[in-house]
């Protein structure tokens, strides 16, 4: 999710979105996880889908990015 925010500060990004930059943090570095509500405003801030954001596809399954070792 960092990389989406381009040019963009994290102050930035988390006044658009409603949220704190701690919030924010949290979300990015997976030590929290959004409610649907937010998810979806992030991904329509972002203009992409939920699960490309907050997921990664392995094989047929749908795994939280936190559970398949990348760096979401």
């Amino acid at each position: 999710m960092i990389e989406l925010r381009d040019n963009k500060t994290k102050t930035s990004v988390a006044d658009d979105l409603g949220i704190t930059r701690q919030m924010l943090g949290a979300i990015e570095s997976g030590k929290r996880n959004p409610s649907l509500k937010l998810a979806q405003k992030i991904a329509d801030y972002y203009g992409v889908s939920i699960e490309e954001i907050f997921f990664e596809e392995k094989g047929h399954d749908m795994l939280p990015k936190q559970y398949t070792g990348t760096d979401g």
